[in-house]
């Protein structure tokens, strides 16, 4: 890998967790496609899943008392049973076919975000189980947990900070699980492993400015980002399988 694009990698991964610290969600789906540019799909979703394990203890303690506990423990735990079989499906799929599907993934969660929101009462056992699964299997697939986890909370009336933390107690604990299932399954490497490493610097500093921007814009405002963001993601996914 040149300079050149080690540096692009950085620019990137600056960018997108700017965007975790803001909404607690989005670095995996700008960095999958993204990433996909210039390494492997498998190669991006592995880096993908390494940095968010590697930022997840940041803030854990201010997440932890944020976050609706019951709905993300209980999501975490479906996922995190649910990913090994994700990152199986990804060394099943060749890397033409794993765009498509990251393109549509990342194209649905834009679509569901769009949804109008539900009633005042929270998401029963069973939609929050099949959330964690969702999530789980798009974790080991595409490093993105995000299409199920970001509409299950958005479509709540709840204060932009408990849908945030949330969103990052479920992302840390896929991002264990993914770790641990992608090295055990032989998908990451040492190799893998020094590069996030290499690009982790600019996660720090990302998510650090993000985290000092949240709180600062109306939540319509909030969730209007948080849409758009997921829409660019969409259509830099679809860019990248076109060319």
């Amino acid at each position: 890998m040149s300079a050149t694009q080690l540096l692009l990698l950085a620019a990137v991964t600056f960018g997108a967790a700017y965007i975790r610290g803001l909404t607690g969600f989005g670095m995996a789906i700008i960095l999958v496609p993204l990433f996909g540019l210039i390494v492997k799909p498998g190669e991006a979703v592995v880096i993908a899943i390494l940095l968010q394990a590697l930022i997840g203890p940041v803030g854990l303690k201010a997440i932890l008392a944020d976050a609706h506990r019951q709905s993300a423990l209980m999501i975490a735990a479906f996922a995190v049973l649910a990913t090994p079989l994700g990152i199986f499906l990804l060394m099943q799929t060749t890397p033409d076919v794993a765009r498509v599907m990251i393109a549509v993934i990342a194209i649905a969660a834009f679509l569901l975000v769009l949804l109008p929101q539900r009633g005042a009462l929270r998401p029963g056992p069973k939609e929050t189980a099949l959330t964690g699964i969702a999530a789980g299997i798009l974790t080991g697939f595409a490093a993105m947990p995000g299409p199920p986890v970001v509409p299950f909370y958005l479509r709540q009336p709840i204060p932009p900070k408990e849908a945030r933390a949330s969103m990052m107690l479920v992302f840390f604990a896929t991002a264990i699980a993914g770790t641990i299932s992608a090295f055990v399954l032989g998908l990451a490497n040492g190799r893998l492993m020094w590069l996030s490493l290499l690009l982790f610097p600019s996660v720090l500093l990302g998510n650090w400015l993000g985290a000092k921007s949240f709180g600062k814009v109306p939540p319509t405002v909030w969730r209007s980002c948080v849409a758009g963001i997921l829409g660019l993601a969409g259509i830099s996914a679809v860019v990248r399988l076109l060319t």
